[in-house]
């Protein structure tokens, strides 16, 4: 059970001006950008930077989520949380990178946990 990387997530209405901001202030390329269809939102990561884009009634539901971890293994990480007081908010579901589930810990942080299917 690892946590591989932690992206700290914007939450934007024009990812192509944010996306080039970050590449030239963190000299990064973007290295992953798809487009998640079911919550009408379009992704890019550039360094340790998650760019969510979106509509506000979009991104209305992940606004509270402060952080995303990149986990080995999302099954053992639900477990560990379970058993050490944190609450599932939005259970483990199938997203174009692989499996995601969003947590509440127990200061209140909201955390969504991703297992890539593939490394990217």
């Amino acid at each position: 059970m690892k946590i591989k990387r932690i992206l700290n997530r914007f939450y934007v209405h024009d990812i192509e001006q944010s996306i080039k901001f970050y590449e030239k202030i963190l000299n990064d390329k973007c290295n992953l950008r798809f487009k998640y269809s079911q919550a009408d939102l379009e992704l890019a990561q550039v360094g340790n930077i998650l760019i969510i884009s979106g509509s506000d009634e979009a991104l209305k539901p992940f606004r509270d989520t402060k952080a995303t971890f990149l986990i080995d293994s999302i099954i053992e990480f639900k477990d560990f949380l379970l058993n050490n007081g944190a609450a599932i908010i939005r259970d483990l579901k199938a997203v174009p990178t692989g499996m995601n589930m969003t947590v509440k810990h127990l200061d209140g942080s909201i955390v969504e946990y991703v297992e890539y299917k593939n490394e990217f």
